[in-house]
């Protein structure tokens, strides 16, 4: 069978749901039975998001192999129960720095290197290893950052050539787009969404589907708007409203066909019957009232909880295999060292003290620890956490 390939890009603003759609889509065709694998392009310089502060870029996503990646490749793995390898998040430094490595050691004979080809053509050659390296049938692509950004241009050309290059019949676009509540006319704006596809076309790639975020429910009106300025099938206009749980998605993108859509479009047929019964039971045993469970997480990046999504995720699915509703209380490591909040500590059920790096909030920390062992409350340390307990 012939890879199929799936472009996921995002426009307006960023962090509208790029990921969590593209991890949901990758959920709804492996429940119709093909092998899927998805790969995150970042835009950034930075090599891998390793180094870089998670105020800056939220949790670095460990892989099996060892990789640093986007924390995006988590939404992957636990939506769709895959494992993923390092192939699967390409960021622009990684593509020049082979690129730079190879005209040093004279690869290109002399030649003047240039964005396009010898960029694009490096980006296409990361994007064909996924298949390769996974034996996936179908490959989603998720393009970091938004459309019109300078920094994501060669990602988006290198898409567009790739869709020449495979066939149209073998890839589909899919554009995530936000539309805005105006408050003062009580009334959603689909301008915004427009002026994106507007963008997205001006460089050569058309949307076949546009999935369109919102805090408010989308009336059948905009959706058909949006379908004639945008030059899309109606049906292929999906109104997302913003769901308080995030496991929902799913079933929001199942009701709406996207996945017979997509398959449609790919000239694919289901292999299976989709059964998305577990996911029903998850959403909801997440919405029943249960027992709550006071874990207090010790960190000193807590003012953005993404900065530790996993830790997260994991303890909320914890308690849902318990049966209980999880009270997570982010406690600042600095603010310890200080005495303060320390009442946040004195009734938890458990203590959690994640990994991070450098000397800020250490000995908050260790006193968190200390604490735990004490009183005789639960403690988990993860990474530095655990070597803490040492000290």
């Amino acid at each position: 069978m012939t890879t199929k390939y799936i472009f996921v890009t995002g426009g307006v603003v960023s962090s509208v749901g790029k990921g969590v759609t593209a991890a949901a889509i990758g959920l709804i065709l492996k429940e119709r039975g093909y092998k899927v694998a998805v790969q995150k392009l970042d835009p950034y310089i930075n090599v891998d998001p390793g180094t870089m502060s998670p105020y800056q870029h939220g949790e670095v996503y460990v892989l099996d192999d060892g990789a640093e990646t986007d924390l995006d490749l988590g939404h992957y793995e636990r939506f769709i129960d895959i494992r993923l390898n390092r192939v699967c998040n390409i960021t622009t430094g990684q593509v020049y720095a082979e690129v730079i490595a190879k005209e040093r050691r004279g690869d290109y004979l002399g030649g003047t290197i240039q964005v396009i080809p010898h960029i694009t053509n490096e980006i296409k050659r990361r994007i064909n290893l996924v298949s390769k390296s996974t034996s996936a049938e179908i490959v989603i692509v998720e393009v970091g950052g938004t459309v019109g950004d300078i920094e994501s241009l060669p990602f988006l050309e290198a898409l567009r050539q790739l869709r020449s290059d495979l066939g149209r019949e073998n890839t589909v676009n899919v554009h995530v787009t936000w539309l805005p509540y105006i408050g003062a006319t009580d009334e959603i704006k689909t301008k915004p969404t427009q002026h994106s596809v507007a963008e997205l076309r001006s460089i050569g790639i058309a949307p076949d589907m546009i999935v369109a975020r919102s805090d408010h429910p989308v009336a059948e009106n905009l959706r058909e708007k949006i379908a004639q300025f945008c030059d899309v099938e109606k049906r292929a206009v999906i109104p997302m409203v913003t769901s308080p749980i995030l496991y929902e998605i799913p079933l929001l993108l199942e009701k709406e066909k996207v996945g017979e859509y997509l398959l449609h479009r790919l000239n694919l047929d289901s292999k299976q019957q989709p059964d998305m019964s577990d996911w029903e039971k998850l959403v909801s045993e997440t919405a029943r009232e249960k027992p709550r469970v006071s874990v207090a997480l010790v960190g000193k990046y807590v003012e953005l909880h993404d900065a530790y999504m996993s830790v997260r995720e994991a303890l909320k699915h914890a308690a849902l295999s318990l049966g209980l509703e999880l009270d997570l209380r982010w406690v600042h490591s600095a603010d310890l060292e200080k005495a303060k909040h320390v009442n946040a500590l004195e009734d938890a059920h458990g203590i959690i003290v994640p990994g991070g790096f450098g000397s800020r909030g250490i000995e908050g920390k260790i006193w968190a620890a200390n604490y735990a062992r004490v009183n005789l409350i639960p403690y988990f340390g993860l990474c530095l956490g655990m070597q803490l307990m040492c000290v």
